[in-house]
């Protein structure tokens, strides 16, 4: 049991590390959300320079299409490395996901540009178009690597994992075979 719980101390410290990169990619990756700013009667007002643009949405769609992504070659790999699982391993495996998430969403956000809109739109100017932070909308998104991880690795483990000797056919092979009456 102790070598198991090291084990998945390991899993979720390095899948939590991985959200590093989920977060640079998410920054690099996600579109951007156009604002501009403007002065009405003395005071700064920031709008969407698109009303209906759908980058905001992107923005959700790109992080957890990638924390999909992650969560698969994370199961994968996990998979790989220690093919018999165990419930220290898989839930070591969804604690990095979730932490490697929240980990990638601070990093994209810290990366990303200004959080403070006001401020920027009066640095830039007025009428003069900017990037809006980026903002993790959708907070379920945060899952999606933990869960990704968990039914592929279910799904790896299922297909391709040892199987245990089934208790009943021993049974039977102790007794003579199948169809003896039992002693």
């Amino acid at each position: 049991m102790k070598t198991e719980v090291r084990e998945a101390a390991v899993v979720t410290v390095a899948v939590a590390l991985g959200g590093v990169l989920l977060g640079v990619l998410w920054w690099w990756l996600a579109p951007r959300v156009p604002l501009v700013g403007d002065v009405v009667d003395d005071s700064w007002v920031v709008y969407l320079k698109d009303t209906e643009g759908e980058q905001a949405v992107g923005v959700d769609g790109t992080f957890a299409l990638l924390a999909l992504a992650f969560g698969l070659v994370s199961a994968v790999i996990v998979f790989l490395v220690r093919r018999r699982g165990g419930v220290p391993l898989v839930v070591g495996l969804a604690v990095g996901g979730l932490l490697g998430s929240l980990l990638a969403w601070r990093i994209g956000v810290w990366l990303g540009p200004a959080e403070d809109v006001l401020a920027h739109a009066k640095e830039v100017g007025q009428g003069v178009t900017f990037s809006a932070p980026l903002e993790l909308a959708a907070k379920g998104a945060l899952l999606v690597w933990s869960v990704a991880a968990l039914v592929v690795h279910l799904g790896l483990t299922g297909l391709f994992g040892p199987r245990d000797p089934d208790p009943y056919e021993q049974q039977q092979w102790e007794r003579g075979g199948y169809g003896a009456p039992p002693a």
